[in-house]
């Protein structure tokens, strides 16, 4: 797998989720790309898009839907082959993100929206980097949270061991998954990213929503879809404000790919949260809002 995280220091504490629509918002539908998407939305005003990453979905942003509401109109979508939309091990990858990024696209195209700030996690904020490098012209801003952009890390400085070890890291979740052990494969993916008994410290609801998004992974590990790679020089061509966003606690391979975003995009602004690791909306998300607000309100 592609995402992961040290094991966190004894006293972090994470927020788990609560996997009911955020402040009674109505699941909505919106055909893109000949595919269903499914979709909250509430409050008024500038548009800010959510976009989550692995095994997650639209849930993922619950605790931040009404925070932003207060200024702007919030929209979380769940990326295609992820809940509630259609799943399937044959469906599209969860690294997928050249097709997650077009697929951002044609959803604001039919929202109607021309332009807006982007807000998203991991595997998301990989589909986001390829969205606004394609379509700078949609983005107002861009906010993006430890993407698992490994082609940044080609040719860098001891880049190649950063991805045997991450490689090596996930090597029996991986393995689980393709034997089809779905709950094993989410409870070695969990150790993986954060740390031994990450599994049993999560709510129900957290592993509701890993089990429900489990065939995204799956997909992932079966599928002979290439990679997509996102390098430097499209980080160049993003022209939006940009804040990039990591956790004090986040493993090298974060840290590092962290470090050539800072370098590549023209305008950027990079925040470390205290007290979080790789999933920071979820483990610090009064940090998160404050950071992500502010950036919006200057930009």
């Amino acid at each position: 797998m592609h995402f992961g995280i040290k094991a966190l220091t004894a006293g972090l504490t994470l927020c788990f989720l609560h996997l009911t629509p955020a402040i009674g918002a109505d699941v909505k539908q919106v055909s893109a790309n000949g595919t269903q998407f499914a979709y909250i939305e509430a409050g008024q005003g500038d548009p800010v898009v959510l976009v989550h990453g692995g095994l997650q979905d639209y849930r993922f942003w619950n605790v931040h839907l009404p925070v932003f509401a207060k200024s702007y109109r919030v929209i979380a979508y769940s990326r295609q082959n992820h809940f509630p939309n259609a799943t399937s091990r044959d469906g599209l990858p969860d690294a997928a993100a050249d097709v997650h990024g077009e697929d951002l696209a044609a959803i604001l195209t039919e929202l109607g929206i021309k332009r807006a700030r982007i807000v998203a996690h991991s595997a998301g904020a990989h589909a986001a980097l390829f969205f606004a490098s394609n379509h700078p012209e949609m983005v107002q801003t861009l906010i993006i949270n430890e993407p698992p952009a490994t082609g940044l890390l080609a040719g860098t400085p001891g880049g190649a061991e950063v991805l045997k070890e991450w490689n090596v890291r996930f090597a029996s979740t991986r393995e689980a998954f393709k034997k089809g052990e779905v709950e094993t494969g989410l409870r070695l993916f969990a150790e993986g990213v954060g740390g031994p008994g990450t599994y049993d410290r999560r709510s129900e609801s957290e592993r509701k929503m890993m089990s429900d998004n489990a065939l995204s992974a799956v997909a992932d590990v079966i599928s002979s879809r290439p990679r997509p790679v996102f390098t430097c020089d499209m980080a160049k061509r993003i022209s939006a404000p940009t804040l990039v966003t990591n956790g004090e606690h986040s493993p090298e391979f974060f840290q590092r790919i962290v470090d050539e975003l800072e370098r590549c995009l023209p305008q950027r602004t990079r925040v470390k949260i205290p007290d979080s690791s790789h999933t920071v909306p979820g483990e610090a998300p009064h940090a998160y809002d404050e950071a992500v607000l502010a950036f919006i309100a200057n930009h």
